[in-house]
């Protein structure tokens, strides 16, 4: 298999091979973000893409924002288009590999991250996202509940998702979306998962 490293992530945005980009925020995670009322919440979001969550996140006030992304062409993008949140320290951009990054968060998002990595580091993926986490910190998004015929992404279902996330997590959403853009209709899960 392909190594899934900063030069293969930064040739697909550099020649604009980015499929997997809805170009907007994720629906089920804009419906999310909409009913939160601590602004001051600790949020990371890693594998951040193009940073849409972000965006809206910043547009609703929020303060403490750290995007991590692997590609150093887009973390190098995403800099340059929101350098003035920088600047106040609303938002972190990190080029950084996710299974060295430290730190605390209130609030982790999932979005296309897990689906980008190689399956044989779910195991890991399910246990870094738990020691990122502050006591009763959220891991929320969306993950695809389906397979693919090679990857990335790659695919998975909700029977073996649990078996990663079950000994650091309470399940408290766990279910197909009802709001995916139409083109994953019948192919997300929602996950609203608290640190065990």
């Amino acid at each position: 298999m392909k190594e899934l490293n900063d030069d293969y992530w930064s040739e697909r945005y550099a020649a604009s091979q980015t499929g997997w980009d809805l170009s907007e925020v994720s629906p089920p995670l804009k419906a999310y973000i909409d009913q939160l009322t601590n602004k001051s919440l600790r949020i990371l979001i890693p594998g951040c893409g193009n940073a849409y969550e972000a965006e809206y996140l910043l547009s609703k006030n929020f303060e403490n924002i750290t995007l991590i992304d692997i590609s150093e062409v887009l973390v190098s993008n995403i800099k340059s288009n929101y350098s003035e949140h920088i600047k106040n320290l609303r938002l972190s951009v990190l080029h950084d590999d996710f299974f060295e990054h430290s730190g605390e968060y209130d609030l982790i998002f999932e979005q296309t991250f897990f689906c980008a990595l190689s399956p044989s580091l779910r195991k890991d993926h399910a246990k870094k996202m738990s020691e990122l986490l502050a006591p009763n910190g959220r891991l929320v998004g969306v993950m695809f509940n389906r397979e693919f015929d090679s990857g990335p992404p790659f695919g998975g279902s909700a029977e073996e998702y649990w078996t990663y996330f079950e000994p650091y997590f309470e399940f408290k959403t766990f279910e197909p979306c009802y709001n995916s853009v139409s083109p994953r209709q019948g192919a997300e899960l929602f996950i609203n998962l608290e640190k065990k």
